[in-house]
């Protein structure tokens, strides 16, 4: 157990656990733990656990409690560092000491001030082997809302679109039309189940009239909180999102100088009302990232219109994007994925990760280097 080539297959089950939290942990990160014990060959997992729906419990905090007294003498893999500090539940590196764990594989150290390494010290103090870095790269990708928000104070930022073989979001006329099939469709409810929030533009809302929610079945309680740029509060109380919104939570975000009266209106129906500083009268995209980052939100999809796609790329606030490509062009008069700027603008700052078919159409993946 102490041979750290044998400790990749067990990281990638650490990391596999963790993502089932992801969209659901906020604003912890979505941790993935294993605990192993060398019962013969091969090794024996006598625990796994990952971060529950809301943050807690932490996955090593399952992962223990489902070994019991079998986790004296084991080995645990941990996705990211063990919290060291006192918040509403003890420090996870405390529990590990106690429950006699001789040995924590990390794929991380947690940039969270309050931990930022204490918790490795914590271990090491207390006598338990401590390795750092297996499955790092991977971890540094599921982990990537959280490293984020901690560095930068905003959400990680993935962009999603969808385009026609000649990069066309819609039909002449700002008319909407069925990009992609159905397949595609589906994988983007999974991305939204994913995800702490989606993003979409006013217009986006009143020429669709989205619902936004993930209807994929039996995930329907994993939608994301769903987020309007909507500087003048023209949000309709009609809306399919105004409608559903004491179900899955609708925050706005408006001008600093839009009538109260409308925020009121808008309050009494289960909508949050944050206002964001402006710009040309519409919410200034990385103060409204920072607000979100202070609420909690670590993974945020945008999946607007041309024009709120083109004001993230062009203020370099996408670190992802996903792409889906229809085989079928919509012709000349049909509106650009991106307002203003041709597709390869975004794709030339990112670094495709890789392409794949879904159905009928293809995705491809791509993020900062």
């Amino acid at each position: 157990m102490t041979d750290q080539t044998a400790d990749g297959p067990f990281m990638a089950l650490a990391l596999a656990l963790g993502r089932r939290g992801l969209g659901n942990t906020w604003p912890n990160p979505a941790v993935g733990a294993v605990l192993v014990r060398p019962q013969g060959e091969p090794p024996v997992i006598i625990g796994r656990g990952w971060t529950q729906a809301g943050g807690r419990p932490h996955a090593e905090i399952e992962a223990l409690r489902r070994a019991g007294a079998a986790a004296r003498g084991a080995t645990l893999y941990v996705t990211l560092e063990p919290c060291s500090h006192h918040g509403k539940t003890p420090p996870c590196a405390d529990a590990i000491v106690a429950a006699g764990v001789v040995r924590v594989v990390s794929a991380l150290e947690d940039p969270n001030p309050e931990v930022a390494g204490q918790g490795h010290g914590r271990l090491r103090a207390a006598g338990i082997a401590v390795d750092v870095g297996v499955g790092a790269e991977a971890a540094r990708r599921d982990h990537a809302g959280h490293l984020r928000r901690m560095s930068d104070g905003r959400p990680h930022v993935t962009l999603k679109l969808a385009v026609s073989a000649d990069h066309k979001a819609g039909l002449a006329g700002r008319r909407p039309a069925a990009i992609t099939g159905e397949p595609a469709r589906a994988r983007v409810h999974r991305l939204r189940a994913m995800n702490d929030a989606i993003l979409v533009g006013i217009g986006t809302v009143l020429a669709d009239d989205p619902q936004l929610t993930c209807r994929l079945p039996g995930m329907e309680a994993l939608s994301p909180v769903r987020v309007v740029l909507d500087g003048r509060l023209r949000l309709p109380a009609g809306s399919a999102l105004v409608k559903s919104a004491r179900a899955t939570p609708v925050w706005v975000l408006a001008a600093p100088d839009t009538p109260p009266q409308a925020e009121r209106a808008l309050r009494e129906l289960g909508v949050e009302v944050l206002r964001a500083p402006a710009r040309s009268g519409r919410p200034d995209l990385a103060a409204a990232l920072r607000m979100l980052a202070e609420r909690g939100i670590t993974r945020l999809m945008v999946e607007g219109g041309p024009t709120v796609a083109a004001a993230f790329v062009a203020a370099d606030l996408v670190d992802e994007a996903v792409l889906f490509r229809s085989p079928e062009a919509i012709g000349p008069h049909g509106i650009d994925a991106l307002e203003g700027m041709r597709i390869e603008t975004m794709t030339a700052r990112l670094k495709e990760l890789g392409r794949e078919p879904v159905g009928e159409d293809s995705v491809e993946f791509f993020a900062r280097a």
